[in-house]
């Protein structure tokens, strides 16, 4: 059957309303609250702003999130709170409906219980101001331990794993077109060290390698060093450093001789190609259904974290719960380009949440 244009461009039209709206609201800059509960009726702290901040790998998820959160739609608007189709059986507004798990009230009007907000800047930044008290969420692409390593202790961090990223290597895409296809983890270390510095080295064009990669302080960085050369606070030699993935992709795309690590959810930017790892003999490559960036094996996989503090408030637990359920793995985590998360590891991290009390 073919679909009626107006009603696929209405479609795309109110998605695009809902999620500018979500942006608003995420954009918006808020307090801290612990939202812990009274004991009775709804919890306290029910109207001040849950804020989350931190990686900008993990920034696409809880900002889909947040869109979705902030925008509320009802249990009738089955496109984008397909509630039934994860044996949710509710008439609730979909923040309504997470939210009262933990025993907020809905608002009249249709705004969210409370407004949930995120953040962008980096991974350490993301723990420290948990640690700090400055977020509610620590969103952050590394482990804490490697973002806070002098540290003496890390049992009042409570990490919630989301989602997971296969690490890419991707270069410019002239590069591809001249045939680099894949390099080996010794070349990789070699390139990270600048003891490979031309194309030629490598198989492609007579030409000066551009080696790319993010800010000390970035997770995306952290787990890329940890993992390449077990030590998260390697040295390497690099030509430019970026503070966002989002910058990382733009400056590889409009060169014509980079190299780098990226985020997975920034893959598809046009201008860049990944390339296959060959690592102790296995090969990793992009979509490759045998030994995928999916793969438990691939070196460069890392977990996605949303870190709490000192537990796990009612409201923490209230969108934590939204994003690691199957509608949120499906709808913030999936689309993202991240994998979700297996059954038993889903299981693991829900059990990690305080008991619920709905409304």
């Amino acid at each position: 059957m073919t679909q009626d244009p107006q009603r696929l461009s209405d479609s795309i039209s109110r998605r695009k309303f809902i999620a500018a709206a979500g942006v608003a609201g995420a954009g918006a800059v808020a307090g801290c609250s612990t939202g812990e509960s009274s004991g009775e009726g709804t919890p306290s702290g029910a109207t001040s702003a849950l804020q989350s901040g931190g990686s900008s790998t993990v920034y696409p998820i809880m900002n889909s999130a947040a869109s979705y959160w902030s925008a509320n739609r009802p249990a009738s608007d089955t496109e984008y709170w397909p509630h039934g189709e994860y044996d949710i059986d509710t008439e609730k507004n979909l923040a309504d409906y997470w939210a009262g798990l933990y025993g907020f009230e809905a608002k009249d009007g249709g705004d969210p219980p409370f407004e949930f907000t995120v953040g962008l800047s980096h991974s350490g930044t993301g723990v420290e101001k948990v640690m700090n008290g400055q977020h509610d969420i620590g969103n952050s692409s590394g482990n804490v331990e490697d973002e806070l390593p002098d540290r003496d202790s890390y049992d009042q961090f409570v990490d919630h794993v989301v989602g997971v990223d296969g690490q890419p290597l991707v270069v410019s895409q002239e590069i591809a077109d001249s045939g680099v296809s894949q390099i080996t983890g010794q070349q990789l270390k070699d390139l990270y060290k600048g003891r490979i510095t031309n194309w030629s080295e490598l198989g492609g064009p007579d030409r000066e390698v551009q080696v790319l990669a993010r800010v000390k302080g970035s997770g995306t960085r952290t787990s890329f060093v940890s993992n390449v050369f077990g030590n998260p606070e390697e040295d390497t030699t690099v030509a430019n450093r970026y503070g966002q993935n989002q910058r990382l992709a733009e400056a590889i795309a409009q060169a014509d001789n980079a190299i780098s690590y990226l985020a997975l959810a920034f893959i598809n930017t046009d201008g860049l190609a990944p390339i296959a790892l060959e690592w102790e003999g296995t090969t990793y490559a992009y979509q490759d259904d045998q030994n995928g960036l999916d793969s438990t094996e691939y070196p460069l996989s890392r977990d996605l974290h949303c870190y709490t503090w000192e537990g796990t408030s009612k409201k923490e637990a209230a969108v934590i719960n939204m994003v690691l359920n199957d509608f949120g793995q499906d709808t913030f985590v999936g689309p993202n380009n991240y994998f979700k998360l297996g059954s038993r590891r889903q299981q693991e991290e829900l059990d990690k949440l305080p008991d619920q009390t709905p409304v």
